[in-house]
């Protein structure tokens, strides 16, 4: 199982940075939606 976990970390390492960013953005968006109604 844990060389399952490795192979897969290790076959999707040129995506992770891009998966993080769009994560990273998807929280950003989340909080300025929720933070919105208090500037308007």
């Amino acid at each position: 199982m844990i060389a399952q976990i490795k192979q897969t970390v290790e076959n999707a390492h040129s995506t992770l940075l891009q998966d993080a960013i769009g994560a990273a953005a998807l929280i950003v968006m989340l909080i300025a939606a929720l933070y919105a109604p208090g500037f308007l």
